[in-house]
């Protein structure tokens, strides 16, 4: 039984692995393509992602493995000769059950330990990516910014002689504005032999030029046209090696810690939480409960008389002022309630922000938990069902699994956008999805182990031709 599950399981792995990496591909591919990277850069960043995704090939290999384990034993009636020789179910597939739980075991293992090693890596190096300046790619009728302190369009390229035509060329390096602005007939760019500067040349043109830009507060507006036959100058270029950002700017992000490390985050961000909603509520009453009025004798007055001993009566104070004051109060209390909602408002939001990252750290400590437990359930959905459907190869078994798979992963990502949004707990939110299939895994297994007919497309179709003729026979009788 091992050696028949090992293989499958191998080479499932690999093919589960290699949609994954292809469906990152396709969603990076603009941050990828026109960076001029390095080969070495490349495979450092494919490797690093492909560790990110073993948590979710990982189950998908198990699921399509036993299906396709269980289901050649069936369509070669390997099964049912070990059924009848008086093996059960469960003992062929115990030596796959041990199995299966050390996979469950070392795939938590790698979640808590591997994992937030290559998130770490593999988000900082891809970060490192995007923020890689692009080769200069100038396309026919739109702005290109690729250079900084210059926008430039060509209206069109001859592809056979590479003469550019209809220039214009904006340059904004020393201003916050465009201040010079040049149009030319034709033209031709190049980067010279160190890479440092892009080497342009202009032929029939103008160049128009702001002079006062740099002195706004002058009266006079000095500009500068000049016409010119042939110009050459040099555009500097930034080093288009790849710059590593500090790895420690991301190593405290939720992705990328242990369960440890998440534990103390979520309990040093739920002190701050407690300790910021403390301050915020005495800081509300201290700044918009009592405000100061001016000054009064009688009612300052009465105030020290009703505060000898016991608290502040509010309603003594009011009744001290005549109609003016009181409706010049009570306008001044609408503004301050206004404002103190308005502020309020803003608290409220940063809260919020606070809540939803102790979510995400314990949607990240349910998560390590939820990949590995898995591995588990598929495969008690796979066995079973594959000794049920009895077809092996890559045929049915493959249409099976996606479909399965896609079930669950659907399940799992509304139950994590539930719970990073707070509609529901985030133990609830990650663990839906396995508390939906693992009922499914044991009524299949129950289901094979009892050879039960439930799953008998033969049984199914018998019941209907009993029914059909059972009015067949109540109509002839009729008649």
């Amino acid at each position: 039984m091992l050696k028949s599950f090992v293989g499958p399981f191998v080479a499932t792995f690999f093919i589960s692995m290699f949609v994954l990496m292809m469906q990152f591909l396709w969603r990076y591919i603009d941050d990828l393509v026109g960076k001029g990277l390095e080969g070495e850069v490349i495979a450092h960043l494919l490797f690093y992602v492909s560790l990110t995704l073993v948590p979710m090939g990982l189950p998908l290999a198990v699921l399509l493995a036993s299906i396709m384990t269980f289901g050649n034993l069936g369509e070669n009636y390997e099964l049912t000769a070990l059924k009848a020789a008086g093996i059960s179910l469960y003992r062929i597939m115990q030596p796959l059950i041990f199995l299966i739980m050390f996979l469950t075991l070392a795939a938590f293992f790698f979640s808590n330990n591997v994992l937030p090693y290559a998130n770490l890596k593999a988000s900082s190096l891809l970060y490192d990516i995007k923020r890689q300046k692009p080769e200069l790619s100038l396309k026919d009728g739109v702005f290109v910014n690729d250079m900084d302190g210059y926008s430039i369009k060509v209206d069109r390229t001859d592809k056979k002689t590479g003469l550019m035509h209809d220039l214009m060329i904006y340059n904004h390096s020393d201003a916050t504005k465009n201040y010079e602005m040049t149009i030319a007939d034709s033209g031709r760019m190049d980067a010279d032999a160190t890479g440092r500067y892009m080497e342009v040349r202009l032929y029939n043109g103008w160049s128009y030029t702001d002079e006062g830009y740099k002195d706004r507060n002058s009266k006079t507006f000095p500009f500068r046209r000049v016409s010119f036959k042939k110009q050459f100058f040099l555009i500097p270029l930034e080093d288009n090696s790849l710059k590593r950002t500090d790895e420690d700017l991301f190593k405290n992000s939720y992705g990328m810690l242990n369960i440890k490390q998440l534990q103390h985050a979520e309990d040093s961000l739920g002190k701050d939480l407690e300790r910021s909603q403390r301050n915020r509520v005495k800081q509300m009453l201290r700044q918009n409960y009592v405000k100061r009025k001016e000054y009064s004798p009688e009612r300052d007055s009465a105030m020290m008389a009703e505060t000898r001993g016991r608290m502040l009566n509010l309603d003594s104070l009011a009744r001290t002022m005549d109609a003016r004051e009181e409706k010049n109060a009570a306008d001044k209390a609408l503004d301050y309630a206004r404002s103190a909602q308005n502020s309020y408002r803003g608290e409220v939001t940063i809260i919020d922000r606070q809540k939803e990252m102790i979510r995400r750290h314990q949607i990240e400590w349910h998560k390590k938990f939820t990949l590995s437990f898995a591995c588990f359930i598929f495969f008690f959905i796979g066995a079973p069902l594959g000794g049920i459907i009895r077809k092996g190869g890559l045929g049915m078994p493959v249409v099976v699994s996606i479909f399965l798979f896609i079930v669950y992963y659907i399940i799992w990502m509304m139950g994590e956008r539930a719970a990073r949004e707070g509609a529901l707990e985030p133990w609830q939110g990650m663990w839906i999805s396995s508390v939906i299939l693992l009922p499914l895994g044991a009524f299949l297994t129950y289901t094979a182990m009892t050879d039960s007919a439930v799953m008998s497309s033969e049984s199914y179709t018998n019941f209907v031709k009993k029914i059909v003729g059972f009015f067949k026979r109540k109509k002839k009788h009729e008649a």
